[in-house]
C-alpha cells in the first residue's frame, strides 16, 4: 500500500508532501472520500464518486477530475497498490496560494488532488460475537456534516471522549434528536421496525447506509426514515452503526447499559448476511 498520486503524478506514498501554504492544511478547506475495497473491486464506486461531487459543490470548488477521471483513479491506484482489500482515500484541496488568506477567493490556483490505499483490518470475531459499546454525546459539530469535510477535530474529540469511556463510539444528538455517530450513521430497532434518522444538512448521506435500506426494503423488512428521540434509543430492540470501512456492526452497551438482551439481535444477523453478500457479489 504504498503507491499514491498527488497532482498527477504516482510516487511512493512517503514521498507524497503537500506545501505548508496548502489550505487543506490551513484551514481544513478540503472534502475527502473513503472507498472500500473487495477482492479488487471498489464497492459502490459510483455512489461514492456522486457523493464526493456533492462535497465538492457543498464548498464551492470545482471538480477536478470528473466522474470518469476519478474512475480511473481509483482503479490504477487499486491496480498499482496490489488489488486485494484495502480501502481507497481520496482528498481534494482549494490548493496552495501564494499567502495565507482565510476568503477562498484568495485560491487562484489548481486544486490539490491527493489519492492513496491502506490496508482494511478484518471485522474482530469478538465484535461479531459480543457487539460494541457506544455512549450519548451532545453533536458538537459544525451544520453542514452532509459535506464530508476534512475539518474533523468535533468528530476526533467526541470518538476520544468515547475511548476514554471504554466505548467503541458517540452517538451524537442535537434537540434531543439522535443524528450520527462520530464516524457512522446510526440505526435502531424498535419491534420489527428498523429505523434511521432521516437525511438532512446534519447527516451524512452514507453509503452503506444507503444500500443497508435498500438491502432492507428489497428483503421486506419495516424501515422507517424519521428522527429518533434519545429515550427511544436507549430502549431500542437493537442499535447498530455503519460506515463504509466497517461496514455495520452492533451496538450492545449504550451509556454502560445493555441494548436489549446485551448482544447481536436476530435483525442486525440477518442484515449483516445480506450486505456481505452484497459486498462480495
Amino acid at each position: 500500500m504504498d503507491t499514491a498520486y498527488l497532482n498527477g503524478r504516482f510516487l511512493p506514498l512517503q514521498e507524497a508532501q503537500v506545501p505548508v501554504l496548502d489550505r487543506g492544511f490551513l484551514f481544513g478547506d478540503a472534502v475527502y472520500e473513503v472507498i472500500p475495497v473487495y477482492d479488487g473491486r471498489a464497492y459502490a464506486l459510483a455512489d461514492h464518486i456522486q457523493r464526493l461531487g456533492s462535497s465538492l459543490r457543498g464548498i464551492g470548488l470545482t471538480d477536478p477530475l470528473g466522474p470518469d477521471g476519478w474512475t480511473a483513479l481509483v482503479t490504477d491506484l487499486i491496480a498499482r497498490n496490489g488489488n486485494g482489500d484495502m480501502a481507497v482515500y481520496l482528498q481534494i484541496t482549494r490548493g496552495a496560494p501564494p499567502r495565507r488568506d482565510h476568503r477562498p477567493a484568495s485560491a487562484t490556483g489548481p486544486a490539490t488532488v491527493v489519492g492513496f490505499c491502506q490496508t482494511r483490518p478484518p471485522v474482530a470475531a469478538s465484535l461479531l460475537e459480543q457487539g460494541v459499546a457506544a455512549v450519548v454525546r451532545d453533536d458538537t459539530r459544525w451544520a453542514h456534516c452532509d459535506i464530508k469535510s476534512t475539518a474533523l477535530l468535533a468528530n476526533v474529540l467526541l470518538a476520544g471522549d468515547a475511548q476514554a469511556n471504554d466505548a467503541n463510539e458517540a452517538i451524537l444528538v442535537r434537540d434531543g434528536r439522535v443524528t450520527e455517530g462520530a464516524s457512522s450513521n446510526v440505526f435502531a430497532v424498535s419491534g420489527s421496525t428498523l429505523i434511521t434518522p432521516p437525511l438532512e444538512a446534519a447527516i451524512l448521506p452514507g453509503i452503506t447506509r444507503a444500500r443497508v435500506l435498500a438491502l432492507a426494503r428489497r428483503a421486506a423488512v419495516t424501515v422507517a426514515e424519521r428522527p429518533i428521540p434519545v429515550a427511544e434509543l436507549h430502549a431500542a430492540d437493537e442499535i447498530w452503526l455503519t460506515s463504509s470501512t466497517r461496514e455495520i456492526f452492533p451496538v450492545t452497551r449504550l451509556d454502560g447499559t445493555p441494548v436489549g438482551p446485551g448482544r447481536p439481535g436476530p435483525l442486525w444477523t440477518r442484515m449483516r448476511a445480506l450486505l456481505q453478500a452484497d459486498t462480495h457479489d
